[in-house]
């Protein structure tokens, strides 16, 4: 049982990685996902992940049919579970007041991001990789995260719609 929990945190752990890593490396690069990602940049109402999650839950689905609770599906579902709660404090941070410290906190560096600093501050669920790969700012943090902290939440519809909408599986207009 500590084994699974140890493989599960370490998957929690995996998913902050890729988040900086897909956010940073790949977001504001010269990639099509940078194309989308400066879609959220200009309109954060366009949360863009949102297409990944059938998809993604297909894999696990056919994951756990095929190997069960194996180590690797273990490590898989962390992984997952980091993507979910990304998805939720992304949305928080954009469309909601943060309810204590550390949303706050995860909302003023995520907005900085977003409306001074946008090759730092990466990490959303964490600042971990960006201390590691040295994108996050030290000296200017606290007049960064005031020049944010009163951003009222947008409003308005987000494309978390679509999550139900099955637009996978339609076939593109010619």
């Amino acid at each position: 049982m500590v084994d699974t929990v140890a493989i599960f945190g370490l998957g929690l752990l995996l998913w902050t990685l890729l988040e900086y890593a897909i956010h940073g490396w790949i977001g504001h690069q010269s990639t099509s996902l940078a194309r989308l990602h400066a879609v959220h940049h200009r309109d954060p109402h366009a949360i863009f992940t949102i297409g990944a999650w059938l998809p993604v839950a297909i894999v696990w689905t056919i994951g756990i049919a095929l190997w069960g609770f194996s180590p690797l599906m273990v490590l898989f579902s962390g992984t997952l579970c980091g993507f979910a709660i990304y998805e939720a404090i992304h949305y928080r941070i954009h469309f909601c007041r943060p309810k204590g410290h550390i949303e706050r906190w995860l909302r003023e560096h995520h907005l900085g991001h977003h409306q001074r600093m946008p090759h730092r501050c990466f990490g959303v669920t964490s600042p971990l990789w960006d201390l590691i790969f040295g994108t996050e700012p030290t000296r200017d943090r606290e007049p960064l995260f005031a020049s944010v902290r009163d951003t009222a939440p947008i409003a308005g519809r987000t494309n978390i719609r679509l999550l139900f909408a099955f637009h996978y599986f339609r076939r593109p207009k010619d």
